[in-house]
């Protein structure tokens, strides 16, 4: 069917459910550390807006965390299910690697998890910061367990092979491995990005329709100050981790970038746009900036790229795909560059929170944190291929003993699922988006907010039912992004 094998549709059924369980990390790493902000700012200030804030976005992570949690859980499973052989392959490092990601980040979270969603009343203040803090450090230990041991994937080293089995010799090595540091940084730095996009245009929907208040204002204000000063960083970050990438795995940069061969001693020049054609071996189409490929990739006007070409066929990476899917990274990531000087700028003329185009802007750049997430994750896991292991196993020896047939039944059973379940939990936390912070006017708790008396102590509790109960005729956040 469509020329698919069975380990075709393991590999769409991993890159599916990964698809829709990075998007939940994400944002709970950036709300946890925004959460921690806000209620930090409350304490100094005692300014009762950001205690309105923080009881807002609250509701929201509660239902967000409880959506990455259900979906991270498949994913452990896929390991033995679909890819049992890489499991017994590799599963002396990664095995421990989770292992330790649940024994610190998840307990850490889960233990200061009801205080800080249920204890607002119940506990002082300085320990119910110190558990929302707790909260947010363990979604950036999470980061760290799970980066290092995908990066352990793409660059591995501190161990040795021993009847057809990885055995650790150096878990050091093994843990800061030589790309581990700067995927660490770029994946991290990306879910405050993609956070800050997503505050900020909630904040946006809001004014846009007229509702403008001093905490509606804030909100657009932190994300915006966000997106100024991080989506730079950000840049800088990735640069550094291309020219890791070009030391540690060169055919990914060479299909990333689409050049097929070098010719003589020139410099590398930068496809701007193009088709990487597998079978034809070359880009067709090519809008070229002589030089800027040496210059970018290698700080250098004379040094070369290596070229598709001088790697067997069988160890190319699809060209094709990560070529237009890391070109749709960067450009959101200038767009967001772009948005938050625009901010500035607007800031400085004292019309940040009227500027309709803006606004208009600032609103449909609020998925594109999440969207740059999932081009660069395809990226970086589709450029690593032939190998599912770089260097050591390849994807096709990987895979469980699966028919076609199997793999197509669960892949279609998981595609339904995934729709119904995480559609409606996206389209509830867009409710409560909708509904905006509820200014308490003084009062210490917000009616229905965490913490109030007889809230059953569960999650998704925290998020208030009033969502359902909002049916006026505005369009929803969801149908403007």
């Amino acid at each position: 069917m469509f020329g698919l094998e069975a380990l075709d549709l393991a590999r769409i059924q991993f890159a599916f459910t990964i698809s829709f369980h990075i998007l939940f990390p994400a944002i709970t790493i950036g709300l946890a550390s925004y959460l921690a902000v806000l209620e930090g700012l409350w304490l100094k200030t005692r300014n009762d807006t950001y205690r309105d804030l923080y009881h807002f976005w609250s509701k929201i992570f509660a239902v967000n965390f409880g959506m990455g949690v259900v979906s991270g859980l498949v994913m452990a499973y896929q390991f033995g299910t679909n890819w049992s052989r890489f499991s017994d392959f590799a599963g002396a490092v990664t095995g421990p690697l989770l292992t330790y990601e649940v024994l610190t980040a998840f307990f850490l979270e889960a233990g200061f998890l009801g205080v800080m969603l249920f204890g607002w009343n119940k506990v002082g203040r300085g320990l119910h910061f110190f558990s929302t803090v707790m909260v947010a450090i363990g979604t950036l230990i999470s980061t760290f367990w799970i980066l290092a041991s995908n990066s352990w994937m793409q660059t591995p080293q501190g161990f040795e092979i021993i009847n057809g089995q990885v055995i650790p010799t150096d878990w050091l090595a093994i843990i800061f491995n030589p790309s581990f540091p700067y995927r660490l940084m770029h994946m991290a730095t990306a879910a405050f990005v993609a956070t800050a996009f997503f505050v900020g245009s909630s904040a946006a929907w809001h004014l846009l329709r007229g509702k403008d208040n001093p905490a509606i204002r804030t909100m657009l204000s932190m994300a915006m100050w966000m997106a100024l000063i991080v989506a730079p960083i950000q840049a800088v970050i990735g640069d550094f981790h291309g020219l890791n990438t070009l030391k540690h795995q060169p055919a990914k940069i060479a299909a990333i970038e689409g050049h097929w061969e070098n010719h003589g001693d020139e410099a590398t020049p930068l496809i701007l746009f193009g088709w990487p054609d597998m079978k034809e071996e070359k880009t067709k189409f090519a809008v070229e900036i002589p030089y800027l490929g040496s210059l970018i990739l290698t700080h250098s006007l004379d040094k070369q790229v290596p070229a598709l070409k001088e790697f067997p066929p069988e160890d190319r990476p699809n060209s094709t795909i990560v070529f237009w899917s890391f070109r749709v990274m960067v450009g959101l990531g200038f767009l967001m560059i772009f948005t938050g000087l625009w901010s500035l700028w607007l800031r400085k003329r004292d019309t940040l929170y009227t500027s309709r185009p803006f606004l208009y802007l600032a609103l449909w750049m609020g998925p594109s944190g999440l969207i740059a997430i999932l081009a660069g994750w395809f990226t970086t896991e589709i450029g690593r291929q032939p190998w599912v292991v770089y260097g050591l196993m390849r994807t096709a020896d990987a895979s469980s003993n699966h028919s076609f047939m199997q793999m197509s039944i669960t892949l279609i059973m998981f595609v339904v699922v995934y729709f119904a379940l995480f559609g409606a939990g996206l389209g509830y936390m867009m409710r409560l988006v909708r509904k905006g912070p509820k200014i308490s006017e003084g009062t210490e708790t917000p009616d229905g907010g965490p913490g109030k008396k007889r809230t059953p102590a569960r999650p998704l509790s925290a998020a208030d039912d009033s969502a359902d109960a909002d049916h006026d005729d505005t369009p929803s956040l969801t149908k403007e992004i």
